[in-house]
């Protein structure tokens, strides 16, 4: 496992809904920088800066990963946890939409 990667992906709504993995601080990282201007809060500011220490070295990429996490479910943008769904018996199951590529975000409006 790469230094920046995180131990488990975090899935984010993207385009149209679709689910998307964001596997590291460098992918949250371009995520959030691409984050209009105009709909940043200090939610945003506080997992921008908590990755750019990760991948500084300053702090621990999971540290970084909650931030991310806490801003996405705030924006409503987290997807939900695939596996609780199907171990709740729920007949939903979201299918993985592939990695983050830029142009391919879904902001909150």
């Amino acid at each position: 496992m790469k230094h920046d990667c995180f131990r488990h992906p975090v899935t984010i709504l993207a385009v149209l809904g679709f689910p998307a993995k964001v596997d590291g601080v460098k992918e949250a990282y371009a995520w959030l920088n691409e984050w209009p201007p105009s709909k940043r809060n200090p939610t945003h500011a506080i997992a921008l800066n908590a990755c750019r220490a990760a991948l500084a070295g300053e702090i621990d990429v999971e540290i970084a990963r909650g931030t991310l996490v806490d801003f996405a479910r705030r924006a409503n943008l987290l997807a939900p946890d695939t596996e609780a769904i199907v171990a709740a018996g729920g007949g939903a199951v979201l299918v993985h939409a592939g990695p983050l590529h830029r142009g391919d975000l879904k902001h909150a409006t």
